[in-house]
């Protein structure tokens, strides 16, 4: 199932969207939440293709906002 991420310059926000699940979190934690992902990876190696959405949005995610500065 995909993911993405979502941006909200305003309110300083990412939203990470895969399904019906949805979390809003602040700008500050993007490097927390990619960690935790792919530590979820690490450990759980036979679900690691259930975490390679959230990696690959929060990634590209990341890249985006390096570009912008």
């Amino acid at each position: 199932m995909k993911a993405i991420a979502i941006y909200d310059s305003k309110a300083g926000t990412f939203t990470l969207e895969k399904g019906i699940w949805r979390g809003t979190f602040p700008i500050a934690d993007l490097p927390k939440w990619l960690k935790f992902y792919r530590q979820q990876q690490e450990r759980y190696p036979a679900h690691a293709a259930q975490y390679a959405p959230d990696v690959e949005a929060l990634e590209a995610f990341a890249a985006e906002l390096r570009a912008r500065q």
